[in-house]
């Protein structure tokens, strides 16, 4: 009786370990990823989704979709974030010095709080003409 149904599924299909990330990125950017792909594959194979996301602050999702081409939100922004939590891409901050280029980001993103001076004087900088922000000023 269970060799009935499993006949009118159809045959089972025996899957083999998962692709890897890396040819995963090949396979979707024809070959040829972007160097910042490759690190960001590299990291998600070695670490996993999971890892590669908590690393650059999105989501095990975001990751694969960004490594598969079909992420939808904004293509720069993650790659600045790869750039500078995986590649040592940095900033001149008003505030900090030299920070990472995700760390700029992270900062820029965060809402007001006076919870203490410095984060207090970093939401300042970053919108009073920062030429690392990327806040719109309406």
């Amino acid at each position: 009786m269970t060799r009935a149904v499993s006949a009118a599924r159809g045959p089972l299909v025996r899957r083999g370990p998962a692709a890897a990330m890396a040819d995963k990125a090949r396979a979707a950017w024809d070959g040829t990823p972007p160097d910042w792909i490759e690190e960001l594959a590299a990291l998600a194979d070695a670490r996993g989704l999971k890892g590669a996301g908590k690393a650059i602050r999105y989501s095990p999702s975001t990751v694969s979709t960004v490594i598969s081409r079909t992420y939808a939100g904004d293509m720069a922004r993650v790659e600045q974030m790869v750039r500078g939590a995986l590649m040592g891409v940095e900033v001149a901050c008003p505030v900090l010095g030299a920070i990472g280029r995700d760390q700029c980001l992270f900062h820029q993103k965060r809402e007001f709080a006076p919870t203490n001076a410095i984060r207090t004087r970093l939401y300042h900088a970053c919108r009073g003409g920062c030429p690392n922000a990327r806040i719109r000023q309406e």
